[in-house]
């Protein structure tokens, strides 16, 4: 059974699953799809190609809306919002343009603190906690189970990597490597994310391991290229390094400075 409000707007078209809920003054566009058992709170407005999963909670936000882009011409482009999500007061989710895939994406259990703002084509990981006005640009890829403190802007194509943590009110310019705590304006890498890791059941041989290879690549004189050679031959059997040095080589933007 679909439960919606006398004073909510569903528009013909759109496709609500078993035990969603729609609250007064919320609208729900033609072109959107709701998932089981998800909660539409008070004064939310989801239009576009948005696809909801299942078990999300959606407080009074926009998503699905057109993006800030110049180049963006009407195109049709969509929203993916995953499992679980819960998305607070006054967050924006853009859609994605053509340039960019087309597709603004964010995965399950994420949590999105309010008046964050998601820009077009941007790819949040699972597990993922986006702290309060946090401003993320377009084209950025955030990945599993980081964590975004408040306050912070993360400039368009940076790719933050799964399990790091943001200081709030940081200024990220460049791209953050998974594993490691960064925070600053500019933002400049701190050292791995020991807290976190711990938290997550990481061992600490890899904790300790993760500890080294970040002092060999940020805390040399050598070139990197030199210093992530070296690190593949003494630890290239861990995977974690395996994935620091994966994002590092795959890095367009540059790395924040240690």
């Amino acid at each position: 059974m679909v439960n919606i409000h006398p004073l909510a707007i569903v528009e013909s078209g759109a496709e609500l699953d078993e035990g969603v809920t729609v609250e007064a003054f919320a609208y729900v566009g033609k072109g959107v799809k709701v998932g089981r058992n998800t909660l539409i709170r008070k004064g939310a407005v989801i239009e576009g190609d948005t696809e909801i999963g299942k078990d999300c909670v959606i407080y009074a936000s926009h998503i699905g809306v057109d993006p800030q882009d110049l180049k963006f011409k009407g195109e049709e482009t969509k929203v993916i919002i995953g499992d679980r999500v819960k998305v607070r007061e006054y967050v924006t989710i853009h859609k994605g343009t053509e340039g960019g895939g087309g597709i603004t994406k964010i995965g399950n259990d994420v949590l999105l603190m309010a008046y964050t703002h998601v820009a077009h084509d941007v790819t949040i990981g699972n597990n993922v906690v986006v702290a309060n006005a946090v401003q993320i640009a377009g084209h950025v890829e955030i990945g599993d189970f980081a964590v975004i403190g408040g306050l912070t802007g993360i400039h368009q194509f940076v790719r933050i990597g799964k399990h790091a943590m943001i200081g709030g009110a940081s200024a990220v310019h460049r791209d953050v490597p998974p594993f490691v705590v960064a925070q600053g304006n500019r933002a400049r890498l701190e050292g791995i994310n020991i807290v976190g890791l711990k938290r997550r059941g990481f061992s600490k041989e890899t904790i300790r391991t993760l500890t080294t290879v970040f002092e060999m690549v940020f805390k040399t004189d050598e070139p990197i290229q030199l210093a992530l050679e070296k690190v593949l031959e003494e630890f290239g059997t861990l995977t974690e390094v395996i994935e620091f040095i994966d994002f590092i080589k795959k890095s367009r933007r540059g790395i924040c400075p240690a």
